[in-house]
């Protein structure tokens, strides 16, 4: 297997979501490894345009492209015009999602085609679409859930039957793209510490308390689970926790 950083040399890598959070720390580590990245955003350009100018920083070139992942043309959109504009398309993180919680008999039409149409038709379409860019090779990454894993209460009905279905889908993509030499994982992230779950919020300390280590993650720790899976050979159809213990 090789794991330096070098492999990431001259690859392409789009990172959906990659305006804040878990997507900005990865598209940061894997430009880091080598990778010139895109990075989509639905709102928050300006925070977009910061990224890229953080992985220009590093030496490698960067794009931010506004592209809804609820919307099917901009989910399979953004994977062309990165690799219109980069040259090619090596890794795609499927990070982008959406999270609505609550009582089941609180949850609206709208509520479910929402979550359903960003967090899994929207992985589909974007996988489906680099995969037809991809040579022997690519990496499909995906961000799922703690909660696809182990649910610790009630009001995740809708977020854990979104995320649920991107481990059927990784496992299916792993054998429908292994013969070409493509690789398809999920990363299941806990608690981390980012603007929409700070670890000093108003739910953080029972968040915590549900892990082993006792503590929120951190972006930075996502990313080098996303960043190896980017770089390993011999792995594919599996899943990686990184919940400090979530679901031990």
């Amino acid at each position: 297997m090789t794991t330096t950083h070098e492999t990431l040399n001259g690859k392409v890598a789009l990172v959906t979501g990659g305006s804040r959070g878990i997507g900005a720390a990865t598209a940061l580590r894997l430009a880091r490894e080598g990778a010139d990245v895109a990075v989509t955003y639905v709102d928050g350009k300006e925070a977009a345009d910061g990224v890229v100018r953080a992985v220009e920083e590093l030496g490698r070139r960067a794009l931010a492209l506004r592209a809804d992942s609820g919307d099917a043309a901009e989910a399979a959109g953004a994977v062309e015009r990165t690799a219109e504009r980069l040259g090619g398309l090596d890794v795609l993180v499927n990070n982008a999602g959406v999270g609505v919680l609550g009582p089941l008999d609180s949850l609206s039409l709208s509520d479910v085609d929402r979550v359903l149409a960003v967090n899994v038709r929207g992985v589909f379409l974007t996988s489906q679409a680099a995969a037809s860019r991809m040579d022997p090779g690519g990496r499909i990454i995906t961000v799922g859930s703690c909660m696809a894993q182990r649910v610790p209460g009630p009001g995740g009905t809708l977020y854990t039957t979104s995320k649920s279905a991107l481990t059927g889908l990784t496992k299916a993509l792993a054998r429908e793209l292994g013969g070409r030499g493509i690789t398809a994982n999920i990363v299941h992230p806990g608690p981390i510490d980012t603007d929409m779950n700070p670890a000093d919020g108003p739910y953080a300390d029972g968040q915590a308390a549900m892990t082993a280590l006792g503590r929120f993650g951190s972006a930075d720790e996502v990313a080098a689970m996303v960043a190896y899976l980017a770089r390993a050979d011999y792995v594919t159809g599996a899943e990686f926790a990184v919940d400090g213990g979530f679901a031990a």
